[in-house]
């Protein structure tokens, strides 16, 4: 944890949010990283998410079953649905999504979004052309060498 507390106070000085994180597998770091949104303008480059990217590259899988994260603060809503994607065992956090919160960073209209049927979202989504996108799912599930994730 000291570690992934380290990497936060490095992304702040980096330019970076104050988010860091380890990944580790058998007590050893597998890999670690900062938030990177602002310095590689990508929403998605949050400490966790940077991290599992290296992780997996490491260990050359996307099944990181067996790892544990230690990350400086409570998980946000993708980063959280990143960690159970990749299979990790364990969560450590430092802050809470409260402190997070308290310095700007608030996570919980995301949370009450998903609540909402997709139409009335802030951002709405509505389906279309279904019976065109099903067909790529009838592949897949006809799919006899596929490998599951």
């Amino acid at each position: 944890m000291l570690k992934a507390i380290k990497w936060a106070e490095k992304s702040v000085t980096k330019g970076g949010g104050p988010f860091g994180a380890v990944i580790v597998k058998n007590g050893e770091i597998v890999a670690q990283g900062h938030n990177c949104v602002t310095l590689h303008n990508d929403p998605t480059a949050h400490a966790e998410v940077t991290t599992i990217r290296k992780a997996c590259k490491k260990l050359n899988t996307f099944d990181l079953a067996g790892c544990e994260i230690y990350t400086s603060c409570e998980p946000c809503p993708m980063c959280l649905a990143a960690i159970y994607w990749a299979r990790i065992d364990k969560i450590y956090y430092g802050c809470t999504k409260d402190d997070a919160k308290n310095i700007g960073f608030d996570d919980s209209f995301i949370y009450e979004q998903i609540d909402l049927k997709p139409e009335d979202r802030s951002i709405p989504a509505k389906q279309i052309l279904h019976d065109k996108a099903i067909v790529a799912f009838q592949k897949w599930e006809e799919k006899e060498d596929k490998i599951e994730y």
